[in-house]
């Protein structure tokens, strides 16, 4: 039986699938990942969030980089992957999908932005830190472009973009539902994360523990392979490609 065979009866089987995806269905597309050589990290030091509510001049650097793109995590179309992970969940055979990623590439894939959980934010618009107000980002530019400070015309409030920095505290609606599909799921797809950043990581630990079945799809080993079903060391997009024509 070939690996997408393998995948696709484990879905045919489930009643209730959820996936999971982390940065690696997205660099098919090209969008860089964190941490691995010559990942976003280690071409720029990440910004802590205390650092840009304490300091003006951090704020400028980080908004410096998102008008300049300099993180590379917008701009990119969706792959075979995210519309793999979409048909699924249109056809009722997943519930939702779980993402680590901030690129929006789910959404742009043509899933209902309800269906997506993302842990970590989104970088393609920003919120007001204090009232939660969403700003587009492209109409923040100006502002930028002045060397004005950017903040909330509400309340006053420091604007960020929408992603979860380092130290800044995970979105407690978010994790509160992903921990409820998790729990709710009979099979949890682990999609392209290697399974490192917690509080996410233990989420298919979670799904596993209440009685689901583990599939991990990533480039390399994870650190929760002994626990999963199936283990599939393979690039994402033709793997689910050939599973959607196997099912």
């Amino acid at each position: 039986m070939s690996s997408a065979d393998a995948l696709a009866r484990l879905i045919n089987d489930a009643r209730r699938a959820v996936f999971f995806t982390g940065a690696g269905i997205s660099t098919e597309s090209g969008i860089p990942d964190f941490r691995s050589p010559g990942g976003v990290w280690s071409k720029m030091q990440p910004i802590y969030f205390q650092e840009f509510v304490a300091s003006r001049d951090t704020r400028r650097e980080a908004w410096t980089r998102v008008f300049n793109k300099s993180a590379g995590w917008t701009g990119a179309s969706p792959n075979a992957g995210h519309f793999a992970v979409a048909k699924l969940i249109a056809t009722g055979k997943a519930s939702a999908v779980i993402t680590q990623n901030v690129d929006n590439l789910h959404q742009d894939a043509g899933l209902a932005p309800e269906k997506v959980i993302e842990l970590h934010g989104n970088a393609t618009y920003a919120k007001c830190l204090e009232c939660g107000t969403r700003y587009e980002i492209e109409g923040l530019r100006p502002r930028w472009e002045a060397d004005e400070e950017i903040d909330c015309g509400l309340c006053g409030g420091l604007i960020k973009t929408a992603t979860i920095s380092f130290g800044q505290p995970m979105p407690e609606a978010e994790m509160a539902r992903a921990t409820r599909e998790a729990e709710a799921c009979d099979l949890f797809i682990v999609l392209g994360s290697s399974l490192v950043v917690y509080p996410a990581a233990g989420l298919p630990l979670l799904a596993k523990r209440a009685g689901a079945r583990l599939a991990i799809i990533n480039r390399e080993p994870t650190e929760q392979d002994e626990a999963a079903d199936i283990v599939l060391n393979t690039e994402i997009g033709p793997l689910m490609s050939e599973v959607l024509v196997a099912r």
